[in-house]
C-alpha cells in the first residue's frame, strides 16, 4: 500500500486475500471504489462505531456521520486524528486526498474540504461501506 510506511498490522498479500473476500480486497488493498448508493452503511443512522474491515481498528463514530447525498457514507471527522493517514492521490486526473487506515494501510476512501456542508470541520470523509464494519452502541 504505502511503501514508505510500516504499519502495526502487516500481512502478506496472500494473507490479505485469505482474510478478505474479492470485493473487499479490491477496495481495501487495491484502492478501489464501490459503486455509489449500494454500500450497506450509506444510509445507516444507528449509533455506534465504524471499524476497519481489514484489521478492526476503530475509525469513525456515528455522531460524526452525516447525509451528504454523494452515494457513500460521509463523516466530518475520524475518531482520532491518528486513526487514519492521508496520502496525495492524483489518479484519474484528479487532485484528491486518499484516506487509509493508520493501523494496516488499507484504503478507506477520500477526504474533501470546502464543499459547503454544514459540519464543524467543513470536511467530508467519503468512505466505502465495504471498507468498514459497524458495531451498534459504543
Amino acid at each position: 500500500m504505502n511503501p514508505q510506511r510500516t504499519y502495526p498490522i502487516q500481512l502478506t498479500d496472500e494473507q490479505w486475500r485469505q482474510k478478505l473476500n474479492p470485493a473487499e480486497y479490491q477496495v481495501l488493498r487495491q484502492a478501489g471504489t464501490e459503486r455509489a448508493y449500494v454500500g450497506e452503511y450509506t444510509d445507516t443512522t444507528t449509533e455506534g462505531v465504524y471499524s476497519c474491515r481489514a484489521c478492526d481498528a476503530e475509525l469513525f463514530r456515528s455522531d460524526t456521520k452525516f447525509h451528504s447525498h454523494c452515494g457513500w457514507p460521509s463523516f466530518y471527522s475520524p475518531l482520532a486524528g491518528d486513526r487514519v493517514e492521508y496520502l496525495p492521490d492524483v489518479s484519474l486526473g484528479a487532485n484528491r486526498v486518499e484516506v487509509r487506515c493508520a493501523a494496516c494501510g488499507s484504503h478507506l476512501g477520500h477526504v474533501f474540504e470546502g464543499e459547503g456542508y454544514d459540519t464543524p470541520t467543513d470536511q467530508r470523509y467519503c468512505i466505502n461501506s465495504i471498507s468498514m464494519r459497524f458495531a451498534a452502541g459504543g
